[in-house]
């Protein structure tokens, strides 16, 4: 069944590409080798080869108001066979010259803006992605309104399921607010709040609320990109707390080459969450090979914050190609 349903995505794609003469489709594709450097002794160093993520996708322009867009996601994140997911599904109007309404299985606003500072997706997922506080798309609404050439405003109210879930019996939505501010042609800041109602109303229970600082900086040879995000009420569960840190840059070396780092912390107020928080760190090199085909060389660390925890070290040799 899931062979069936990826081919007939893929048969999708290619019919519409051939009649059509104002779409475009897109292919992008993450892989990697990946070798532990933190094997005891004795013992044979895990290795692997992986297909991690490949999204197959096609835009049409209706006209200039409206268009649409369809995303495959194929992938196998726990371990298992590839699968095809329906990630993008979505009508966009452009009401207005400030105001774009998007509807149907759409990208979401909470860490778009932080994932494009990051600029390696095909390395890593941003914090919050990585540790499943949000989804990248989701059933739903959302809005995008230029209030000036500096200042936009945007908000959100969506299934909170994501994409690879339907809706759960309590039909309660999950909503989300932001304003990014643009300083300068360098200097961009975002506040996001996102809510997800409590479903019962017991003493314990409580609406969930994310709220999220970032900041971007984009100079002509490096950039930097800072992410501060606190989960109030995590899980629904009154006074469970979250926070998460992000720090990331990108040096560009030569028109080839470029440097990056990245520095990740998890951590749960009161260690009620302990075994699950820990640092993320992740350097390395990467290289343009040609237009739409990057290639990288990097180190990525894990390291638990329980006492006496050892780091988990990675060799990666991470390739994206789009076109």
């Amino acid at each position: 069944m899931k062979k069936t349903i990826l081919t007939l995505g893929i048969a999708l794609l290619t019919v519409i590409s051939a009649i059509a003469q104002e779409g475009k489709p897109a292919v992008k594709v993450f892989s990697n080798f990946n070798y532990s450097l933190t094997t005891a002794e004795g013992e044979t160093a895990f290795k692997e080869f992986e297909i991690k993520r490949a999204y197959l996708g096609y835009q049409y322009n209706f006209d200039d108001k409206l268009s649409a867009k369809i995303t495959f996601d194929v992938g196998a994140d726990d371990g298992s066979v590839y699968t095809a997911f329906l990630k993008i599904a979505a009508l966009s109007w452009k009401a207005s010259d400030k105001l774009t309404l998007n509807f149907g299985q759409v990208g979401t606003k909470n860490f778009k803006f932080q994932e494009k500072s990051w600029e390696n997706r095909y390395i890593a997922k941003s914090v919050q992605d990585e540790h499943k506080w949000a989804s990248s798309a989701d059933a739903g609404l959302t809005a995008d309104y230029k209030v000036s050439n500096n200042l936009s405003i945007d908000a959100q109210v969506l299934n909170g399921e994501g994409h690879k879930n339907s809706q759960e019996e309590n039909g309660l939505f999950r909503g989300g607010f932001g304003i990014t501010y643009t300083m300068s042609d360098r200097i961009a800041l975002r506040l996001h709040q996102d809510i997800t109602p409590r479903s019962t109303y017991g003493d314990s229970d409580a609406s969930q609320h994310i709220n999220t600082l970032a900041i971007a900086y984009n100079g002509s040879s490096f950039s930097l990109g800072a992410e501060k995000s606190k989960m109030m009420n995590a899980g629904n569960i009154l006074d469970n707390k979250k926070d998460l840190l992000s720090v990331f840059g990108n040096y560009t070396l030569s028109e080839k080459y470029s440097f990056f780092g990245r520095y990740d912390n998890l951590a749960s107020e009161e260690d009620w969450n302990h075994e699950n928080d820990g640092d993320y760190t992740a350097f390395g090199i990467a290289r343009k090979m040609a237009k739409g085909v990057k290639l990288s060389v990097n180190i990525q660390s894990w390291i638990k914050a329980e006492e006496n925890a050892e780091a988990e070290r990675t060799l990666f040799m991470n390739l994206v190609y789009k076109f």
